[in-house]
């Protein structure tokens, strides 16, 4: 069985974001991740992850925002990434910077940095251009500090016109930049609405070393992994098959919400 780490963002919604590291902790978590952390100082997270012995596997650098303001609210206002964005090179530039501080306060060894979305009817190449040379950048920031930099095909229908949805576009973009530190970051949620065939993704990229994290949910509605269409005794085991070492994140809603323990009553699909 892989080794599971909880997303704080999605599960444990009946508390407040600092309970839910206990919370994880309660339940046998080892490991955790999240979307963002720039809404509490570092040291305050770090002083959760070591009171409950878990360590952090992933986070997201902002959304968007060259101002703590900014970033605090940018997800809630819509905001997808910028690196894909022509235009706002520095403010993704300035966006690494502030996630690689914060990925050595937490002690954490990757970062996933969202593309954005494109308009409708503009012009793709420029996207393109811009997104290769962000990630170069990023890699090499990523690089100086010891970190890996992630990115993450999205489904169209949860995130319209994001620039980056299949996993042979994300693999293509990896070659084209060419740097060791980035790495793709594997939803099988979103790989299974955008293109299916998960078990062949999973033996064609496992292997090859460029995936660098990997997440679970069920589909089609995005709660435990025991609900929907997906196989995952199946998938998981051959994950553990293919030689997978890494984490797979439990990003999914829990199908009871906000209702007291149900993130934790929903964990019997651990079993399977």
């Amino acid at each position: 069985m892989p080794q599971f780490a909880a997303n704080l963002s999605f599960l444990y919604p009946e508390h407040a974001f600092l309970d839910r590291f206990a919370a994880a902790a309660r339940d046998g978590f080892r490991a955790v991740e999240f979307l963002f952390p720039y809404a509490y100082p570092a040291a305050q997270i770090r002083q959760q992850l070591d009171a409950h012995g878990l360590q952090l596997v992933l986070f997201n650098a902002p959304p968007a925002g060259a101002q703590a303001a900014d970033i605090a609210t940018a997800w809630e206002h819509g905001a997808r990434g910028t690196a894909a964005v022509p235009g706002r090179e520095a403010e993704c530039a300035y966006g690494m910077r502030l996630a690689v501080d914060y990925a050595l306060a937490l002690n954490c060894p990757r970062i996933h940095l969202m593309a954005g979305c494109v308009p409708p009817g503009a012009e793709r190449g420029a996207a393109q251009t811009a997104y290769l040379h962000n990630l170069a950048q990023a890699a090499t920031v990523a690089a100086a500090a010891g970190l890996d930099v992630l990115i993450e095909p999205l489904n169209p229908r949860d995130v319209p016109g994001y620039f980056l949805s299949r996993q042979d576009q994300a693999h293509a973009i990896l070659q084209t930049v060419g740097a060791p530190n980035l790495k793709v970051q594997m939803d099988l949620y979103h790989c299974q609405i955008v293109e299916g065939d998960v078990a062949t993704k999973l033996r064609q990229y496992l292997p090859t070393g460029a995936v660098g994290h990997i997440q679970i949910a069920g589909v089609p509605e995005r709660h435990e992994p025991d609900q929907g269409e997906l196989n995952y005794p199946y998938l998981l085991d051959l994950i553990d098959n293919l030689g997978y070492t890494g984490w797979v994140g439990c990003e999914y809603r829990p199908r009871l919400g906000t209702a007291p323990g149900g993130t934790s009553s929903g964990l019997i699909w651990r079993q399977i």
